[in-house]
């Protein structure tokens, strides 16, 4: 296995630099480089596991070993927190029979006496981090992937991505709210057999190529040619998932800033007017994942989300998966999480609109379903359902 370049070992990430925590999930996994896009960006190859055997299903087996380790590591720091104990209580007791006197120096400075850092102590420090090692591996090297053959099989999907990027291009990112929206996919497969689905925002792909496998046809829309390369790439990657099923998985542009869909012959990802027919005629289910980040583009999908439901000939089902990120703010000088209070306010106003036409019914998903691909399926992570009625 060999490094890329020095400086590719040692990456520097500036402020505006987003990195998503799919990737350094599990440590020392072994990333490919592939190319580099149009603008230059790192574009690597991962495979991502499908666990379908109840042998390696994360409720039991990852969930044990999770469990042990995060132990092990309370365990080491109850240690710990225990010395330093005895050792402010020895300090007390110090200055309670010499007085404060009795921890300065002869200059009159506070000297504070720390204990001696042993072995045990070093190792019990690295128990509370996580090390994380990316490989990143050459393309072209026989020994890249020992097991590459084994990766053709219908357990695992290939995604190209990058792993760090500006906020205007996070979708090339893999995000963990697109794996939990595909492990409700994949639990409730027999729900979406056969549908048309439309994804907003579909940024590598994999929702969709998840969701290819069981439905009749998914029309995977975002913005970026390079972005939407990628994502085409990804579908070509997979398309022995989507044989079985007969599944189809279309790349189309769809700008959330926009009233119309791009119809322009000559525009790459454009539709076709046969393609926005069958879209209004046919889509019963809409998704979207991590797509709540900024304000403005919220509120440029939920008006996009209203206008698409309106001229669906059917009512739909709209699933939204997120991830709430706490910040710390000045303006509050607290922790908070305004985009996704602001997607909350949005996803309120929708359900209370009264047009005549449709009704929008909102409620959450519980995460109680299997786990079928391996991320932190963390507490902040939700999944919301909305029911588009249509009334007349």
């Amino acid at each position: 296995m060999l490094g890329v370049t020095e400086e590719m070992d040692s990456p520097t990430f500036k402020s505006d630099t987003v990195l998503s925590d799919v990737h350094l999930h599990c440590p020392n996994k072994r990333h490919l480089m592939v190319r580099l896009n149009a603008v230059g960006q790192p574009v690597f190859l991962s495979y991502f596991k499908l666990l379908w055997n109840t042998e390696d299903s994360l409720s039991e087996k990852h969930v044990r070993e999770a469990t042990t380790e995060r132990e092990l590591q309370y365990q080491s720091g109850d240690e710990l927190c225990d010395k330093d104990r005895n050792n402010l209580k020895k300090e007390r007791e110090l200055i309670n029979r010499e007085g404060v006197e009795a921890l300065l120096d002869e200059d009159g400075d506070l000297e504070v006496v720390r204990r001696p850092r042993s072995a045990s102590d070093l190792e019990a420090e690295d128990l509370l981090r996580d090390r994380v090692c990316p490989v990143i591996l050459m393309k072209g090297k026989e020994d890249a992937f020992e097991d590459e053959e084994e990766c053709t099989r219908s357990d695992v999907v290939k995604i190209e991505h990058t792993m760090a990027t500006p906020l205007e291009d996070v979708g090339k990112q893999v995000w963990r709210a697109a794996f939990l929206l595909a492990d409700y996919i994949l639990f409730k497969r027999d729900m979406f057999r056969c549908c048309s689905v439309l994804e907003l925002g579909g940024g590598t792909g994999i929702t969709s190529i998840i969701m290819g496998t069981v439905a009749k046809r998914v029309y995977c829309t975002d913005v970026g040619e390079d972005l939407l390369a990628m994502c085409e790439q990804n579908v070509t990657l997979n398309k022995h998932l989507m044989e079985a099923g007969r599944g189809e998985v279309k790349v189309k542009e769809l700008d959330w800033l926009k009233d119309e869909f791009c119809t322009d012959p000559e525009a790459p990802y454009s539709w076709s007017e046969e393609e926005i027919a069958d879209l209004h005629d046919h889509c019963t289910v809409i998704i979207a994942a991590d797509v709540f980040y900024d304000d403005d583009l919220t509120d440029a999908l939920f008006r996009t989300l209203y206008r698409i439901t309106h001229n669906l000939r059917n009512s739909c089902t709209v699933y939204l998966a997120l991830e709430k990120r706490l910040n710390f703010t000045l303006r509050h000088m607290d922790v908070t999480c305004e985009a996704y209070s602001h997607f909350r306010n949005t996803l309120n106003d929708l359900e209370s609109l009264q047009d005549g036409k449709i009704k929008y019914v909102v409620e959450p998903v519980k995460l109680d379903f299997c786990q079928f691909l391996v991320y932190e399926r963390m507490e902040q992570l939700e999944l919301w359902k909305i029911i588009a009625e249509q009334l007349t």
